[in-house]
């Protein structure tokens, strides 16, 4: 049952977008930020400002795939005691107001720690639709993905404009929910603009894979989120949005992040 009520999520929201001939609009946040409270309710911001699926960054110490906006937002995470127990009480609570699709985004070390099967079956117990390890290659991710798909728990990968055929066939044969395409070589942060050769690279990629591909890092603007979403399946924004958790707190926070990601939502109309 757990199984069947986490896929129906993504599944109907990826339904309901090529419905309306939309594309998603994903938002990174890192949980606890500047804690778990405010984490919750800017959950609820992003919802209602049109970002149809969430991906909640689970502070790490040492995020080597991150650019200096998302290392301090998970500095600032760490420092308010946020644990990754922690962040699956918060998406439990979550569910008692909103059915948004959330995605667990981080490295392989505290999902270790956790404990694999514990992990797949406390998350998705909570709600959790999917989890995105960016550490964890798809052909050493067997330890993941067998209690993942017991618990009906969708796993994301990464692809790149550098992964072969082999990778992106293996990326098509083990992941579920949905792929995310980096657009860049190099760690996240917002980028001046679009690759030349993003049309070609997912030209491609969709070739091989038959998932919704959302293609992330480096988007900023609701021109760069047009521009990619006339080629990908959705866009993923993170650092650009991170950075305002920077910038502002409380009321501020909220109408500065509602606002945003309008604007960002209304590009890929």
């Amino acid at each position: 049952m757990i199984g069947l009520t986490t896929m129906s999520r993504l599944t109907a929201r990826f339904s309901a977008l090529q419905t309306q001939h939309t594309r998603a609009l994903v938002t990174f946040i890192t949980a606890g930020d500047p804690d778990l409270t405010a984490t919750e309710e800017m959950i609820y911001v992003l919802e209602d400002a049109g970002a149809d699926i969430i991906e909640l960054g689970v502070p790490f110490s040492d995020p080597m795939a991150d650019g200096p906006t998302i290392q301090l937002s998970s500095e600032r995470a760490l420092a308010s005691g946020t644990t990754l127990h922690g962040i699956l009480e918060l998406v439990k609570k979550v569910r008692i107001r909103s059915q948004v699709p959330i995605i667990l985004m981080g490295y392989l070390n505290p999902v270790h720690a956790y404990g694999y099967d514990s992990f797949c079956r406390d998350a998705a117990e909570s709600g959790v639709d999917g989890v995105l390890l960016v550490d964890m290659p798809p052909e050493e991710s067997q330890q993941l993905t067998v209690p993942a798909k017991r618990y009906g728990l969708d796993v994301i990968f990464l692809l790149t404009p550098t992964s072969n055929a082999a990778r992106i066939s293996t990326v098509n044969r083990l992941g579920s929910g949905f792929v995310y395409y980096v657009t860049v070589t190099g760690v996240t942060g917002a980028r001046v603009s679009v690759s030349d050769t993003l049309a070609q690279e997912l030209s491609r990629v969709k070739q091989t894979i038959a998932l919704p591909i959302m293609a992330g890092f480096g988007i900023s603007t609701p021109a760069q989120a047009a521009e990619v979403g006339h080629l990908a399946d959705g866009v993923v924004v993170g650092s650009a949005i991170v950075k305002l958790f920077e910038q502002y707190r409380g009321e501020q926070l909220k109408q500065q992040l509602h606002s945003y990601v309008s604007l960002l939502k209304g590009a890929l109309v």
